[in-house]
């Protein structure tokens, strides 16, 4: 994950956004106004140098406002990044079992084929010695040709499962591990997250503390900063040469524009914000609560398949075998249960996949998916 982590162009982007918040929020922190310096000069009755400095002063508390203001849109950007690289570890583990479950039941579609392609064989040979009739014999090659069409497919399969696969991590990874033979651990050795520290709601929060400081921003910006300025110079007229000093302050009147729609926008951001905060806490409860429900039913079922004779394949395409042979079931007979054992070898695979995905959707919906990666799924409670 590190390794996908690292090349993701997802992750450089979210990254890249953390960055600019980052650079934002310092931006923000900054002093709203620079002075300003100006110079003039007049030839007349009376000539006149003067320079003046002017600066307009921060006395409403509009950088403080801005400040946190960063700091809220720099908290949903790290919470964003979070997401982000939780999302992509899911999307992959996710697709990575799929993949796994296509390499395995294509593995089994060739077997099915060799198991026909013998079938066939020994049917022709039957056939010659006339223990077998000749539709007996038809069926034989109807389910060689059925097993070919079929292994098609599972290859068409595989090779999607192969592209969603690389669509995310961007590159064939070497020496990709397989699925774990056992299960999946119970669900009781996983301890969710407070609903409070999932990472979306830990966005939607500092979501609201951003759009509450923007509500404070625009009633900041609705007070007007005085501006003061200090001049001075020389005037001289014939032999009069004085020094001059001024001073003065200006102030803008909000008569034009008041700034109270802004306050109204920002006063609405909030409350949307507060909207989505309790959404998502809905959400997380209830996605949650399926992923678990989930979870222990496929891993219930998981359990019962490897327990139970469902899992013998080998054992029962080789007993089945036998008594063909041995004229103890008619080629019907053989062919329907072979089937049935084929199919269910495939529904089995198809089924600890399933398990391992719903335990990744359990993990994110937890909040514990980078955890488990790290290896690390004691209570995270202090």
């Amino acid at each position: 994950m590190q390794s996908i982590w690292l090349s993701s162009p997802e992750v450089d982007a979210a990254r890249a956004q953390l960055d600019a918040a980052r650079a934002r929020a310092r931006a923000a922190a900054q002093p709203l106004y620079n002075p300003s310096v100006a110079l003039e000069a007049e030839n007349a009755d009376v000539n006149r140098r003067t320079a003046g400095l002017s600066l307009a002063l921060d006395l409403s508390g509009k950088r403080r406002a801005r400040a946190a203001q960063g700091d809220a849109a720099l908290q949903v950007a790290e919470a964003g990044y979070d997401l982000v690289r939780r999302d992509i570890a899911t999307r992959w583990l996710k697709a990575w079992a799929g993949a796994m479950l296509a390499a395995r039941q294509s593995d089994l579609g060739t077997r099915r084929v060799a198991l026909m392609r013998r079938f066939d064989e020994l049917a022709t040979k039957r056939l010659g010695v006339g223990d077998i009739s000749s539709p007996e014999r038809d069926l034989a090659g109807l389910a060689l040709g059925e097993a070919q069409m079929q292994q098609a497919t599972l290859t068409s399969n595989q090779a999607g499962a192969q592209a969603a696969l690389l669509a995310i991590s961007g590159e064939r990874l070497a020496n990709m591990p397989d699925l774990p033979a056992r299960t999946p651990p119970p669900a009781t050795a996983v301890t969710p997250l407070s609903s409070d520290d999932l990472p979306a709601i830990v966005q939607a929060r500092a979501q609201q503390s951003s759009a509450e400081a923007g509500e404070q921003v625009a009633r900041r910006n609705r007070i007007p900063d005085p501006t003061v300025s200090l001049t001075g110079g020389r005037v001289s007229a014939g032999q009069m040469n004085d020094r001059v000093i001024g001073v003065s302050v200006s102030i803008p009147l909000p008569v034009l524009n008041t700034g109270r729609a802004e306050v109204d926008a920002a006063r609405a951001d909030v409350a949307a914000a507060a909207a989505d905060l309790r959404s998502r806490q809905f959400l997380a409860r209830a996605v949650l609560q399926e992923a678990l429900a989930r979870y222990v039913a496929m891993r219930q079922a998981s359990e019962a398949f490897h327990a139970g004779r469902a899992g013998a394949f080998e054992d029962r395409t080789a007993m089945l075998e036998k008594l063909w042979q041995a004229g103890e079931i008619s080629t019907s007979d053989y062919l329907v249960q072979l089937k049935q054992s084929l199919d269910t070898a495939l529904s089995g695979i198809e089924l600890e996949t399933q398990t391992w995905q719903a335990w990744f959707d359990y993990l994110n919906a937890a909040g514990r998916l980078t955890d488990w990666l790290d290896g690390n799924l004691k209570d995270p409670s202090p």
